[in-house]
Formats: C-alpha cells, structure tokens, sequence
C-alpha cells in the first residue's frame, strides 16, 4: 500500500481511539494537511478495497482489515521510536519524526527482528502501547490526564500524549519522561492548573500540558 494510503488509515484510527476526534473526510484532512476533497476521494477509493466504510456527510470508520494495517503501521512507528531512542539517545520528537518516515519503509521480517532485539516492549518511550505482531493491544490502560489527578498524591508519568517539538523540549528540561515520578502538591481548579514536585523541583503546569500528561498513581 502507498504511504499515502497507510496515513489515513493511520489517521481516523487514532482520532477515533486516541484523540476522541470526529473522523468525518474534512477532520482527517485538517490531521494530514490536505483539502476535504482530497481527503473525500481517498475515502471513496479506500471503501473499495474494504478498507473503511464510507457514507456522505457521516464519520469515516475502518473495517477489520483497514484497522490492522493502521495497527501495523503504528507498531512499526513505536518500534522504531524505541530504537533510536535506545541506540541515538534522540530527543522524544526527533524520533517521532524519523519514526513517521521510517514505518512506511520497514518490512514485517524486520519489524519482528527490531521487536526481539528490544525484548518485544510493549510500550514506546511516549508510553504509547506497541501492537503486537497480530495487531492487537494487549495493555490496559488505566493512566489519567494529570490535570484529574489528586492533590497529595504520587503518580508515575504513563504517557505523553503529543507531537509536538517545544512540549517535548520542556519535558526533557524539567525530567518530565515516561516512567518517573511526581508529587501533586497543588491543584489550582479555578485557574485550571497543576504544580508538581520532581527531582525535588517545583513545577507549575497549565491545562495545556495537564491534559496530554497522563500518570498512574503509586499505590
């Protein structure tokens, strides 16, 4: 399949499971950075091959098989995100991007033997859950946005929910990764923000960054 093909696919599967976004034809253009039209005539053309189910003026939903080949598209990105950032030490949108090149270009001989050599992992370093070989997530997610955590309490980061360069800089900045630690000091619900305590720093958060940290409490 074209890489165009596996995009869009790998679009309204992540609106519709990750984003809770709508994945009518002009949303899913809006994610790829092309025209509603362009994005309607790839819809008509992908029902056709049985990838999706396609209705004017109505959400685009994928069928069985369209689902597994987003599904196997997104393992091969994760799994690549976790090895570079294992052999390259890259920055969590370094491997993003190159992830987003590297995942059309990967045999499924290849994705097995990258799996294998990192242990099978069944999450990325955003935390993100890997699919395994039959497309299928296998993890429970149980993490909540920090911005619902509760004051007093310690978390574990569970996932980091963007792709965005300057979020991930800051993380970065402030120790902000996928599986340390944080105290909620304080919940500022009027003014809609969080201050944490890591590596014995204080940080305050604004809803922006609240709702695409996910934590897990320690128990």
């Amino acid at each position: 399949m074209s890489v165009a093909i596996e995009n869009f696919v790998k679009a309204i599967y992540k609106n519709n499971k990750q984003d809770n976004s709508d994945t009518k034809p002009g949303n899913i253009a809006k994610k790829l950075g092309i025209s509603s039209a362009a994005a309607t005539d790839m819809a008509k053309k992908l029902a056709t091959k049985d990838l999706l189910h396609y209705e004017k003026y109505q959400a685009l939903k994928l069928t069985e098989k369209g689902e597994k080949m987003a599904l196997n598209v997104i393992r091969k990105h994760r799994l690549w995100e976790a090895l570079l950032y294992k052999l390259f030490d890259m920055s969590l949108h370094e491997i993003h991007r190159e992830a987003e090149f590297l995942e059309h270009e990967t045999s499924d001989f290849l994705t097995e033997k990258i799996s294998a050599y990192l242990g099978n992992p069944k999450f990325d370093p955003h935390g993100d859950p890997i699919p395994n070989s039959n497309g299928e997530i296998t993890t429970e997610d149980t993490s909540i946005a920090l911005s619902n955590a509760k004051e007093g309490e310690a978390y574990v980061i569970s996932r980091l929910m963007s792709e965005d360069k300057e979020f991930f800089d800051f993380c970065a900045q402030h120790g902000l990764k996928y599986g340390n630690s944080i105290l909620v000091s304080k919940q500022f619900n009027n003014n809609k923000m969080t201050q944490i305590l890591i590596n014995n720093n204080t940080i305050l958060l604004n809803e922006d960054f609240t709702k695409i940290i996910y934590v897990n409490e320690i128990l």
